[in-house]
């Protein structure tokens, strides 16, 4: 199976999705995080440096557990930040 080419929409969301995470975070380190979601640090640097664009659902899920965000918490901010059309 051949993977579609990443539209500018989705690097960008995957920016806002590292974003909220890391302010998520706060002053927790990495290394806390990570271990927490059952990651590892690499993979959530590269998730909060928007390098890892689409991240797997539950990877998503975990990190957000870890952080204490909801999943509706997290979504609304990644809509309430969208740039305007």
């Amino acid at each position: 199976m051949v993977r579609q080419p990443l539209t500018q929409s989705d690097r960008d969301r995957g920016e806002r999705l590292g974003d909220a995470l890391r302010r998520a975070r706060g002053e927790r380190s990495m290394v806390q995080v990570a271990t927490a979601a059952g990651i590892s640090v690499e993979t959530l640097r590269k998730i909060e440096r928007g390098r890892i664009p689409t991240p797997a659902f539950f990877t998503v899920a975990a990190l957000a557990d870890a952080v204490g965000l909801s999943l509706d918490d997290l979504c609304r901010q990644l809509t309430d930040e969208r740039p305007a059309a």
